[in-house]
């Protein structure tokens, strides 16, 4: 299939951060050796995007966001055969994709085994519209999957609701409940409700832990929360930090939580959170993305309780592959095409974004 030499496709772009978004035409080319150009279905906000487009971290401009992406294959570039699974791809066929590629070996990929953080590692919706292909975004019409991205074949009985946020808040919470080591019998305390949290509960869950505590002011996330394995669901501005300390506590018998899971974004909750664990107990951190998320902590509290720290930023390729056979595998247990709970035109991206910014939705999403 060819594309047509003046095809051009549409892209929300915005200029400075809070500035409104822009409709604007871009060429679209044939995919290249190692592409794939793809026909985008659904992009879901992330709230790294909202965090980007509000100027509270660093996102080169002018902008186009978006990297929880699906789309349909138009055309696969020459070398491109197979999804990392080794299904045969073909055009037509929906696929998702790594949030992130990489410019190829490197000590991290090859001794370390952390390609996430390879140097010169790029995010898909983390560069300007203007560095070609231009398409490199969920808020637009088409995308082109980038040499060393890692792609998989979705399954046809998957909705796009489903499927849109494994390659980023799905896979993240793989990677986030791998490192926390969560083993069948644990006590969770689950900081934040919003989407990555919910996924993090329901995971836990499925991992076999006893039971899973979640924290979140927003009461309709708290009456959510039971649907995706969790067992308490509180609100932290409803009692003392002390007070929510011992609840907690409380509630993860006989010492404490065995992992704590920080998803909410917000530094100040971190030493409650390390308060909460039980001696030997693991505290993970995935949503603090932000620069200068600083806090005070009693580091001797760390030692004293033999404490271990995990941070987790983007996720190994394996914990696509389990993000895609969980929610495939879970998907009658927890009702994960819910989470997906605002649908607009790609001329809407600024209304998308502002219920987004302000947690109208969980989830928004730009079908374009």
């Amino acid at each position: 299939m060819g594309i047509a030499a003046d095809l051009q496709g549409r892209l929300a772009v915005y200029d400075a951060p809070g500035r409104p978004f822009e409709i604007r035409l871009f060429p679209v080319r044939a995919p290249r050796a190692g592409e794939v150009l793809v026909r985008i279905r659904m992009s879901t906000i992330c709230r790294s995007d909202v965090h980007s487009y509000l100027g509270h971290r660093p996102n080169p401009c002018p902008g186009v966001l978006g990297h929880e992406i699906i789309g349909t294959i138009v055309e696969l570039g020459e070398g491109v055969t197979h999804d990392m699974r080794g299904e045969p791809l073909a055009p037509g066929e929906r696929i998702t994709w790594s949030e992130y590629f990489i410019p190829g070996s490197s000590y991290y990929t090859e001794v370390l085994d952390l390609p996430q953080k390879s140097p010169g590692v790029d995010k898909y919706g983390h560069m300007a519209a203007t560095t070609p292909p231009h398409h490199h975004g969920g808020f637009g019409e088409y995308c082109y999957v980038l040499p060393k991205s890692w792609i998989l074949k979705l399954p046809p009985g998957l909705t796009d609701e489903e499927a849109t946020p494994i390659n980023c808040g799905v896979a993240t919470m793989m990677c986030v409940t791998e490192r926390a080591g969560i083993r069948m019998g644990d006590a969770v305390v689950v900081q934040g409700l919003g989407l990555l949290g919910l996924y993090g509960a329901a995971i836990a869950k499925a991992r076999g832990a006893r039971v899973v505590v979640g924290l979140d002011t927003v009461a309709a996330r708290r009456e959510m929360a039971p649907r995706f394995g969790v067992d308490h669901a509180l609100d932290p501005g409803a009692m003392d930090e002390a007070a929510l300390v011992r609840e907690v506590r409380a509630l993860c018998r006989p010492e404490g939580a065995d992992a704590v899971l920080e998803v909410c974004g917000s530094p100040a909750v971190i030493p409650s959170g390390i308060a909460m664990l039980r001696t030997g107990g693991c505290y993970a951190l995935a949503g603090v993305v932000n620069p200068e998320a600083n806090v005070t902590i009693d580091a001797n509290l760390l030692l004293r309780k033999l404490v271990t720290l995990r941070g987790v930023h983007n996720y190994h390729p394996r914990n696509l592959v389990e993000a895609l056979d969980f929610v495939h595998a879970n998907r009658d247990r927890f009702p994960f095409h819910e989470l997906v709970d605002g649908k607009y035109p790609l001329s809407e991206v600024g209304r998308a974004m502002k219920d987004a910014a302000e947690r109208r939705v969980l989830r928004a999403a730009i079908v374009p």
